[in-house]
């Protein structure tokens, strides 16, 4: 896996998500005590809304962003991006009224939902071998496990030698050294698009997500992933402190459990995808979610619950950590950027509806029935997942056009009295806005 390191580009373009994710570790666990700060114990409400215009931001602003990119540099829009979330990490500090926080947080969640499909979009063009692109998702998946384990360690540590608006400065180092990163690297160059309108742009790669079948089934992968893991990420505590009255400790274990597993199934999918397809790696994954979330109907202590959560990291890894595979096969260069923040929004759709549905249904019902209310959705997005998602997926698939001239570029092929008749790697793109029904 570490093997693509060899590749300049890819090792300072990791070494800068690295970095940026642990100021941004530090800067979650730094916003929590200036929310405390602001509103005592009102906290958690700040903190909700904030979370909430995150989920807003990412939702509404990556689409928009990446249609507005198109006329900028990829390294030039990373850079700006990147200067843009340090100056609001520099103002945090400084903030004394509540509306305050909530501004620049919509700036810096609007300024990340631009930023991350464009950086995610870009490394299968520094990466073209699918087998070297599988392990930069692994790998890319580990450093988001790693973050969640070792920001909230590094943050207690330099809360024991200065105070918490401090660590917003490491906040602003992150985000100036993953710049600079950015900048020592040339990208590749960003292949010529036809002009578009504003609103084809942003759009654009919605349509030709929810037009590709493989895609379709993504989406129900990504419903899956976050009702099963909005689980773990909002119940944890409850369960832990609340319903078992132990400690923040037995909290973070647990919560390591469930990373732990994340990290194990990512370092195994480079060599298990080479001997499986997408489609059967990442249905095995959801169908791991929902037998752990129907045996968690039945947990009874902090060791089972820790157990079942690795479980679940297995499986949350397995069926969220290959999407990009899927993306990269669905689009032409010029697409990837739009086809990446489709599926940045819309998977934070689902986020945006499970995070408040499972925080409500464990504090007005039992944790056993929000289990199983969890379970059944992720149960029924299997089934949809089958349907939806063709268990043979061709890369070339055969198809006729009825619409193009003979001496079009394009035209190559056998000329039919139903038009011309041709086969190829198969995209939606303007010359095939539909999928070929010779492709399921």
């Amino acid at each position: 896996m570490l093997s693509i390191f060899a590749n300049r580009t890819y090792r300072h373009l990791f070494a800068a998500q690295v970095i940026a994710l642990i100021g941004t570790g530090l800067a979650t666990v730094a916003l929590g005590l200036l929310a405390f700060e602001l509103a005592g114990n009102n906290a958690g409400v700040v903190m909700g809304t904030a979370l909430a215009i995150k989920m807003i931001a990412y939702v509404g602003i990556a689409p928009i962003a990446t249609a507005f990119a198109e006329w900028v540099p990829k390294r030039t829009l990373l850079v700006l991006l990147d200067l843009i979330r340090a100056g609001v990490a520099l103002l945090l500090p400084f903030v004394t009224q509540i509306w305050e926080v909530y501004v620049l947080i919509f700036v810096l969640q609007a300024a990340s939902a631009a930023f991350t499909p464009t950086f995610q979009a870009t490394i299968p063009d520094v990466l073209p071998d699918e087998d070297d692109y599988t392990k930069a998702l692994s790998l890319s998946r580990l450093a988001y496990d790693m973050e969640s384990l070792v920001s909230p360690m590094l943050a207690a540590a330099l809360l024991t030698v200065m105070n918490f608006h401090n660590l917003f400065t490491g906040t602003v180092i992150g985000f100036i050294a993953s710049a600079l990163l950015v900048v020592s690297v040339t990208l590749p160059r960003q292949a010529p698009s036809e002009p578009r309108s504003i609103y084809d742009s942003t759009t654009r790669g919605i349509r030709i997500y929810l037009a590709t079948p493989r895609l379709r089934g993504l989406l129900t992968v990504n419903v899956a992933v976050s009702a099963a893991a909005s689980m773990v990420f909002v119940n944890t505590v409850v369960i832990i402190q609340g319903g078992m009255g132990l400690t923040q400790r037995a909290v973070a274990l647990a919560l390591a459990s469930f990373g732990a597993g994340s990290m194990i199934a990512a370092m195994a999918l480079p060599n298990l995808l080479g001997k499986l397809t997408d489609r059967w790696v990442m249905l095995s994954g959801v169908s791991l979610l929902v037998i752990g979330m129907f045996a968690g109907m039945f947990i009874q202590g902090a060791y089972t619950l820790m157990a079942l959560w690795f479980v679940l990291g297995i499986g949350y890894s397995t069926a969220q950590t290959p999407a990009g595979r899927l993306l990269w096969r669905s689009s032409h260069q010029e697409d990837r950027t739009a086809l990446f923040a489709a599926q940045f929004a819309l998977s934070h759709v689902s986020w945006l509806v499970f995070y408040p549905l499972t925080g409500w249904l464990g504090a007005h019902y039992s944790m056993s029935l929000t289990f199983a209310v969890l379970g059944c959705v992720t149960a029924l997005t299997v089934v949809v997942a089958w349907r939806v998602w063709p268990p043979v997926d061709l890369k070339e698939i055969e198809h006729v056009h009825t619409d193009l001239p003979e001496d079009h570029p394009h035209a190559s092929g056998v000329h039919t009295e139903d038009g011309i008749r041709h086969s190829h790697p198969f995209v939606v793109d303007d010359y095939h806005p539909r999928w070929p029904s010779s492709g399921r």
